[in-house]
């Protein structure tokens, strides 16, 4: 799961989700995505789980300015090509409210703290987590 601002899913969606960067700190977790694996993305600011697509490439090393850090800055270095699956517009983005209390990945927080769950840059979710999201995006308005 990529959690990412509003901003940089526009920058993503721009390029028809062909590419996603990660930030400099999370080169080792980038390094393990492989080809066939899938990513789903959750943009913060309310807007929910707003795509899916499947990993074309492994990574690579790449700098061109696409997306922006709003904290320090960082040129999300570590890229792998993608394939779109789903994509919705952020108006039918599936709020994370709606799936919390079923994923397991949230059980690693205290349950009034389940929004924990969605901070943070880059997250392996297991499996299951994973098709609950499909599912639900295939449920929304397409884009």
């Amino acid at each position: 799961m990529v959690v990412t601002s509003p901003d940089n899913f526009a920058r993503t969606r721009a390029i028809g989700f062909t590419v996603q960067g990660i930030k400099r700190r999370h080169k080792r977790a980038a390094e393990r995505i492989a080809p066939g694996d899938r990513v789903c993305w959750y943009v913060t600011g309310g807007a929910g789980f707003a795509a899916t697509a499947t990993v074309r490439g492994g990574c690579v090393e790449e700098r061109s300015p696409i997306w922006i850090s709003d904290t320090s800055p960082d040129d999300y270095p570590w890229r792998f090509a993608l394939e779109p699956d789903t994509v919705v517009d952020l108006t039918s983005a599936v709020a994370a409210e709606r799936l919390a209390d079923r994923f397991a990945f949230v059980r690693r927080w205290p349950a009034p703290h389940w929004r924990l769950a969605f901070q943070g840059h880059l997250h392996e979710l297991p499996a299951g987590d994973f098709a609950l999201v499909e599912d639900a995006l295939t449920r929304a308005v397409p884009a």
